[in-house]
């Protein structure tokens, strides 16, 4: 028994994720918005909603000139959010518009 291969490197076999997962995942757009800030700066992410939460927190902060330590995400109902979470999870529980506030800001 064999089997034709259009392509040499890749098998007609191959599993269906070693073919397209970097191609097909799919993404969630977050947009996060600074609450520290008067003039409520905003920046909009787009990450593959199996991505973790807490990395997409760490580089908000990042981008916002924030430490990621001490910072803690919000809705904006002001519901706090549970960092050990993936991306999708989160814009399904809380959708796509939430706050970032510092530590000297929380509490």
């Amino acid at each position: 028994f064999f089997y034709l291969s259009l392509r040499p490197h890749v098998s007609l076999w191959a599993p269906v994720s070693k073919l397209s997962m970097s191609a097909d995942c799919a993404k969630v757009t977050i947009k996060i918005t600074l609450t520290s800030d008067p003039k409520l700066p905003f920046k909009v992410f787009k990450v593959p909603e199996t991505a973790p939460f807490t990395a997409l927190i760490k580089y908000a902060a990042e981008e916002f000139k924030q430490n990621a330590a001490t910072s803690a995400v919000i809705s904006n109902d002001g519901v706090g959010i549970n960092p050990a979470q993936t991306a999708g999870e989160v814009f399904l529980k809380y959708g796509g518009d939430l706050r970032l506030i510092p530590r000297d800001r929380v509490g």
